[in-house]
């Protein structure tokens, strides 16, 4: 018996009647992302691996568990580079931002990406699979709280013009540099009599990633967090001012939110504004993202703001389907060309009249083969279509075609038929 092949685990094949969700996501999107100044770019699946070492961490899930990383095959002189699949779509962003000089356009430098392939060998679970795709974007050169909010605004717009209800906006500071060192200390000298009552990830995250610690969501630390210091109360001046103005630009974009003390990011180049979307009906989290001002520092560049934000495409396209949100019809098939006859003649004169109304712009479909009539008939009812437009010897030597309006059909009274001149019959069907 021949092997049967199938997509490996938490990849998947999206098939011709998921399209029409994916292309109604894109397409809204893109069209809120260039209403708010947002351009496309596109960065290269595969980078240097020593790229995400450096912003996501060492230590961290994403590169010691999650990443698809390998060497590449050898050059001649025998060196070869690490690289790995991407992961997530910020680092490369950054990196083609100082790699092209962009830094030296008027700022801020606003960027979108849509449907790009990430790959993280995670569990695969509903809405989440080891290659996901992701629209995002991404503002940089600008430290002004009037980003934050225009971006956050952008993407629950994106959102609302979808047809998703439900959404909340959860909005947290996680402060600076120059105030988020003192909040660490103080949420481990409030963790440390309690550490060996945590969780084995807790008692790591103290010493590795201590801000993690208020992400946990083991039963046995909730009470622990729940009462551990807020970052809010440990904010510096500056720090406060910012967040401020962020929640009073969300409330002129008439984005609900809500200020959530435990939402955070584990990695040091994020600061100040950080922010989730969730779904108030069933509390799952749809996406999130953050300022990220000390990200291309550590990518060799100078000290540059930025935020920006990742959504999940398959995340969003379950969502719709959880509250019953349908991607607008598309464009079914107009005329369906019924070949009457097996002669050469009359296939020419079909596929002629097929390619003419195709490139007029007209959605035109034909039987292939050698099926008969009632055959051919099925498949026009099967399409859809509007007309079938009968071609024979005798429509052949009058110059005619044969016009069988399927709507009718469809209303249950009998069908309309009648008969086009040839050069006629692209007006008509335009008109009709």
């Amino acid at each position: 018996m021949p092997e049967h092949y199938k997509a490996l685990q938490g990849f998947r094949d999206i098939l011709p009647d998921e399209q029409p969700y994916w292309r109604f996501v894109e397409e809204t999107a893109a069209a809120v992302a260039h209403l708010y100044g947002y351009k496309r770019i596109e960065t290269p699946l595969l980078e240097d691996t020593a790229i995400y070492r450096r912003t996501a961490g060492e230590g961290t899930d994403i590169v010691d568990k999650e990443m698809y990383s390998f060497d590449d095959r050898p050059d001649k002189d025998g060196k070869s580079d690490n690289i790995a699949l991407r992961p997530e779509g910020t680092a490369g962003v950054v990196r083609a931002y100082l790699e092209h000089g962009m830094f030296k356009l008027p700022q801020p430098v606003k960027l979108y990406y849509m449907s790009t392939p990430m790959f993280r060998r995670d569990k695969p679970q509903a809405g989440r699979y080891r290659e996901h795709h992701q629209f995002g974007c991404e503002a940089l050169g600008e430290s002004d709280p009037a980003i934050d909010a225009e971006m956050i605004g952008l993407l629950y717009q994106v959102y609302m013009q979808l047809g998703l209800r439900h959404i909340r906006v959860h909005l947290n500071s996680i402060g600076d540099r120059n105030c988020r060192p003192q909040y660490i200390e103080t949420l481990r000298d409030y963790y440390r009599p309690l550490l060996s009552t945590c969780c084995e990830d807790c008692q790591v995250r103290f010493y590795k990633n201590p801000l993690r610690l208020l992400d946990c969501k083991e039963a046995q630390d909730q009470p622990k967090i729940e009462n551990a210091p807020k970052i809010a109360d440990s904010l510096c001046e500056p720090c406060r001012e910012h967040f401020a103005a962020v929640q009073r630009y969300l409330t002129n974009y008439g984005v609900p939110f809500s200020l959530n003390s435990l939402l955070v990011r584990g990695l040091d180049y994020y600061t100040r504004t950080v922010f989730e979307f969730t779904s108030e009906r069933d509390k799952n989290a749809l996406n999130g993202g953050g300022r990220y001002d000390g990200l291309a520092e550590i990518l060799g560049g100078q000290p540059t703001p930025g935020i920006g934000f990742g959504m999940g495409m398959e995340r969003i396209i379950l969502e719709m389907k959880r509250q019953g949100v349908t991607p607008p019809v598309e464009e079914h098939t107009h005329a369906f060309v019924v070949a009457l006859g097996k002669t050469a003649e009359v296939k020419d004169a079909t596929v002629q009249l097929v390619a003419d109304l195709r490139h007029s712009g007209i959605k035109a479909e034909m039987s292939y083969g050698d099926r008969g009539f009632k055959a051919q008939m099925k498949q026009v009812k099967s399409s859809s279509a509007d007309y079938a437009l009968l071609l024979g010897e005798d429509e052949l030597a009058q110059g005619l075609v044969t016009v069988k309006d399927q709507r009718s059909n469809e209303a249950g009274m009998e069908a309309q038929q009648v008969q086009i001149k040839r050069e006629e019959i692209v007006d008509y069907l335009k008109e009709y």
